[in-house]
């Protein structure tokens, strides 16, 4: 787990009191440790997967937008949610979504996925479809983008889910100026000051925000 935020103590705790992944996503989490080395880190945690497989359930949404499939720890876990929906990928790299793609069909959820390849500022400017929920986990730098072009697509009531919007409890700390840092707190504060939307943080892994568009 990521627990960045948590005293050690209570992350196991959490830890123990979590339904924990299944064989296919702990190899799938291996494999991606053995072949993506540092960037390894920009999988979710198994507790962040389980959230979304069951916020997924709890929503029964028809359209689905991830922004950021990387090898596609989180693509299963939403796919595994769905009950008739399908969920739209959106991703820049060949070479990381041929593992998701992988994956997918051992998951038997490749029916429910399309994935699209290139920027997602242009590839997401082209979807047309209402969206009922979203999982954005891309380059933070380029986070207000993707949040537009979510919100315009976004039916009323529909969720955003954003991670890693506490890097690490550093957004809290003004003297902090890392860029990534940076990043997500303008887009905290972005996402604060739309009065289109409810939002609400929560310290889980490295941060997510559910954003509800009101």
């Amino acid at each position: 787990m990521k627990a960045y935020l948590l005293d050690p103590a209570v992350a196991r705790y959490v830890f123990e009191h979590t339904t924990p992944p299944d064989a296919l996503l702990a190899a799938l989490a291996r494999e991606t440790a053995e072949v993506a080395g540092e960037n390894a880190a920009m999988q979710i945690s198994p507790d962040q997967g389980a959230f979304l497989t069951m916020i997924t359930q709890l929503l029964a949404p028809e359209v689905v937008v991830e922004v950021g499939t990387f090898t596609g720890y989180s693509s299963v876990c939403i796919a595994r949610g769905l009950s008739g929906g399908r969920l739209h990928c959106f991703d820049v790299s060949e070479e990381w979504t041929s593992i998701a793609r992988r994956y997918w069909q051992e998951a038997a959820v490749a029916d429910r996925v399309t994935l699209t390849l290139g920027p997602a500022a242009e590839t997401l400017a082209a979807f047309d479809q209402p969206i009922d929920l979203a999982f954005l986990d891309a380059d933070k730098g380029n986070y207000p983008v993707y949040y537009e072009l979510l919100m315009e697509r976004l039916r009323p009531g529909g969720l955003l889910v954003a991670d890693n919007t506490l890097r690490r409890g550093w957004v809290a700390d003004p003297a902090h100026d890392e860029p990534t840092t940076v990043d997500i707190r303008q887009f905290n504060d972005l996402v604060m000051e739309d009065p289109r939307v409810t939002v609400i943080m929560l310290p889980v892994a490295d941060g997510m925000a559910l954003i509800r568009k009101n």
